[in-house]
């Protein structure tokens, strides 16, 4: 069974005044919420089973996909309504919706991309994680080595880095952006029991990746747009129609 999780809890504080009466995944890009968007996405791609993660405006959410009779695929809810868990806490309190034999598939709610997500599915096979990556800019990169396995991260205006205490520079180590796409294999669920009910799934990688192998996938051609911010919208309904 192909199975996968959207992110769809948070605040969209990025994304007032429109997030102040509606959750972040039904604000729409080209005429549609971003939250259809990405289930059409993966219903494309084969995936059968989705779990969605609620928490601001959670019903909206509920009610949305319930109208929509779950667009054809089974859809399930974790309500995260109490407390916002972040992204590793919120697929611990989502395991009992999975098959335990699996990937899981995780993708933000707030992003577009031309990613074949069959295809990048199939990534995971050999490996425990794969994140999709890309050269981007920013200020904080997962680090890989020659084989593209994650050995670490760093925030380059800072200096900080983060990983294995083997860790002690990024030198000779290749630095990608995240894209908020990847793929958890069922060998790391008895993991999460380790982890506390709030934390972020980067951290959890960086904690396991001397014991686990998590490999980065580079797609040379990625188009990917993260729509966080009211200046992004219109920006993004020229985005989607192009890819």
């Amino acid at each position: 069974m192909r199975q996968a999780m959207i992110f769809a809890a948070g605040l969209g504080t990025r994304l007032k005044p429109l997030t102040d009466t509606m959750p972040k995944a039904l604000v729409k890009v080209d005429g549609e919420p971003l939250l259809k968007h990405v289930i059409l996405k993966m219903r494309k791609a084969g995936i059968e089973r989705v779990v969605v993660n609620v928490h601001h405006f959670a019903q909206q959410i509920i009610d949305y996909i319930k109208k929509n009779d779950g667009f054809g695929i089974d859809i399930f809810i974790s309500d995260e309504t109490e407390a916002l868990l972040e992204t590793g806490g919120g697929i611990k309190k989502a395991l009992h919706f999975f098959d335990q034999d699996s990937p899981v598939l995780i993708h933000n709610v707030d992003i577009l991309s031309n990613a074949d997500l069959s295809l990048f599915y199939e990534q995971v096979q050999g490996s425990d994680a794969t994140l999709l990556v890309s050269e981007r800019k920013t200020k904080r990169y997962l680090l890989f080595d020659d084989e593209m396995v994650l050995k670490g991260w760093t925030n380059i205006e800072t200096g900080e880095l983060k990983g294995p205490s083997t860790l002690v520079s990024a030198d000779g180590l290749s630095k990608y952006a995240f894209s908020g796409i990847h793929v958890l294999s069922p060998s790391l669920f008895p993991c999460f029991s380790e982890m506390p009910d709030r934390f972020g799934i980067i951290d959890f990688y960086l904690k396991y990746c001397s014991h686990y192998q998590f490999k980065g996938y580079m797609k040379k051609d990625l188009r990917l747009m993260d729509v966080g911010k009211i200046d992004t919208l219109y920006e993004a309904e020229e985005f989607i129609k192009n890819i």
